[in-house]
């Protein structure tokens, strides 16, 4: 079961009323729970099978060579995060992965350039492992055109015009991660990552057929997702419920650690905008209006109306060993 919404995108592929139905199964899913799995998605089956494949090898590689692309030689907070190398709220996730985002030369730092440039950059790629690379720029470019697809319907379920988001995403900051928990001995849940919400605009998030873990809040109990096979789960970041006035809404999340003796592989994708965009405010009809329940505010954990400063913020509470090695002047915004 996937203890979530089931929406299937190919409604959007259909006539007016399939399409609108799908418009309004968006809005409910994301306004009263804030997570669905997505299914419908046109993503390929074989590629969905080669990147757990190339996931595996990678993780496989000897330490040696995972270790030649830490993300600690990597300015833009790029390459392999060693196991237990990443904090939620300050606690240590017991996972290792590898962060990709999109391949771009660096932005030199200057006078008036902001601290947030430094997201952009080359990717660290391990050298006997070429597949990852391809994979990773396929996947990339396939959850860009099911995320704009999914934006667009957001915008229309809300009354607003279809290219509403367009424009803040004509040069987007994807990020990738590929991830591996490994099984815990614990007799309580063990923090695979710590709960948290989203602090971006859009998630799709691919895990293996059939394995649990990811847990969702709802009405203050977690809620066990397991999604359908080769399905997505889907949810909105906390920048989305603020171009809402909090009608969608940017849900708590965690992933609990596998049992002892075995390991669990996902592949989230975070669709971000420009890294100096401001996400535009949707003016809701009257009808929907009502229903926002207004932006949650954390007073310890702001958020900021350019999506460049909010993603600096969570890469630098994250990874404080990359702030140290790469950027040292940023460790006072820890």
């Amino acid at each position: 079961m996937s203890g979530i919404p089931v929406l299937d995108l190919s409604l959007l592929d259909g006539g007016p009323d399939d399409q609108a139905r799908f418009r309004d199964e968006l809005r409910r899913a994301t306004h009263e729970v804030g997570f669905f799995s997505l299914v419908g998605h046109g993503v390929p089956r074989d590629l969905i099978d080669s990147a757990y494949a190339t996931a595996r090898e990678f993780f496989a590689l000897p330490e040696e060579q995972k270790r030649a692309i830490e993300n600690v030689h990597s300015p833009h907070f790029r390459g392999w995060t060693r196991m237990g190398g990443e904090r939620t709220l300050g606690r240590v996730d017991q996972r290792e992965q590898i962060d990709i985002g999109a391949e771009r030369p660096a932005v030199p730092a200057g006078p008036g350039v902001p601290d947030f440039w430094v997201l952009e950059g080359p990717n660290l790629w391990p050298e006997s492992l070429p597949a990852l690379r391809e994979v990773a720029e396929e996947w990339l470019s396939r959850l860009d055109g099911v995320a704009t697809r999914l934006l667009r319907a957001w915008a229309e379920s809300l009354g607003a015009p279809s290219d509403t988001f367009d424009a803040v995403f004509e040069r987007p900051s994807p990020h990738l991660k590929i991830a591996r928990y490994p099984g815990v001995e614990s007799a309580a849940p063990a923090q695979g990552v710590g709960a948290h919400k989203d602090l971006g605009v859009l998630t799709l998030l691919s895990v293996e057929d059939g394995k649990a873990g990811l847990q969702v809040e709802k009405d203050g109990e977690w809620l066990d997702v397991v999604p359908p096979d080769g399905a997505f789960v889907v949810n909105i970041g906390e920048l989305l419920e603020i171009a809402t006035d909090g009608y969608l809404k940017a849900t708590l999340h965690r992933v609990v650690s596998p049992a002892a003796g075995t390991e669990r592989i996902s592949i989230p994708y975070f669709h971000g905008p420009a890294l100096d965009a401001t996400i535009p405010d949707i003016e809701l009809p009257p009808e929907i209006r009502a229903a926002a329940a207004g932006v949650t505010l954390d007073p310890a954990n702001p958020l900021h109306a350019v999506f460049g400063d909010n993603w600096l913020k969570s890469r630098v509470r994250a990874h404080p060993n990359v702030v140290q090695a790469q950027h040292p002047n940023l460790l006072q915004s820890a």
